[in-house]
């Protein structure tokens, strides 16, 4: 029988923590709440946990912060929920390492396709992707991209620290050189059936990929904006099967 999914919900609204408990209950995952920064430590201290949901305010340390140090620790998949009307917080949550995002009052079905999207993402992290790439490795501009072990490497062979989202959207790319993907195109083709209308993550994750890949990120030479049109991968890419991804420098 398989495992329910984990997810904690942490949040000091206790209205808001029944709400999601009682949600995805019904949904058949199993779901544990946390009032701040403490109780979320205890629970990931003595429990498997699969998915956190964290509000941005929070007693105490604040979501942002605390999301920063769990990405710096943890690969557990984070969704951030904001309750403030500028996007500003919603960027920087994910510039500090979430997975996804989704503003208050958010609908209850929208939150469960995104909670879908994101563990889908974290099931392929873990059992490595699709059998027909479980052995491809694609080269460009000398750096690596291992889509069995879902690794990229620099030029120099150091392992880069990427998240789940940024991996599937770089291996789009990757899989589709010097071609205009438009914004709607990359999220169907990077997260499938599990898309979430109006999604503007994208847009972060490719910022987040530039800061990691170029030279110079505000002046993009390899993931380029096509104006009007979407994104281009601009290098010449090599494919290779059944080949080791080169090893990691200390």
């Amino acid at each position: 029988m398989q495992r329910a999914a984990h997810i904690v919900a942490v949040d000091d609204d206790r209205e808001i923590r029944e709400l999601l408990s009682k949600l995805l209950v019904k949904r058949g995952y199993k779901v544990t709440t946390a009032n701040d920064e403490k109780e979320l430590r205890r629970v990931l201290a003595s429990s498997r946990v699969d998915l956190i949901i964290l509000d941005i305010m929070l007693p105490g340390k604040d979501g942002l912060t605390l999301c920063r140090e769990l990405r710096a620790s943890t690969p557990i998949p984070i969704i951030m929920l904001t309750a403030r009307g500028e996007s500003t917080d919603r960027v920087v949550g994910l510039e500090m390492g979430a997975d996804d995002y989704l503003p208050k009052p958010f609908d209850l079905m929208e939150l469960e396709a995104r909670i879908r999207a994101v563990l889908r993402r974290a099931s392929k992290d873990r059992d490595g992707a699709d059998k027909k790439d479980q052995k491809t490795v694609f080269r460009f501009d000398g750096w690596t991209l291992d889509a069995g072990q879902r690794q990229l490497y620099s030029p120099e062979g150091a392992i880069v620290d990427i998240t789940s989202g940024e991996f599937d959207v770089l291996l789009v790319f990757a899989e589709r050189p010097q071609r205009v993907l438009t914004r709607d195109q990359l999220i169907d083709l990077a997260r499938g059936r599990d898309a979430v209308a109006f999604d503007r993550s994208m847009d972060v994750q490719i910022s987040r990929l530039r800061k990691k890949l170029e030279t110079d990120p505000r002046n993009p030479q390899l993931i380029k904006t096509v104006r009007g049109g979407g994104y281009t991968f601009t290098s010449r890419v090599e494919r290779e099967f059944a080949a080791s991804a080169p090893s990691c420098q200390q």
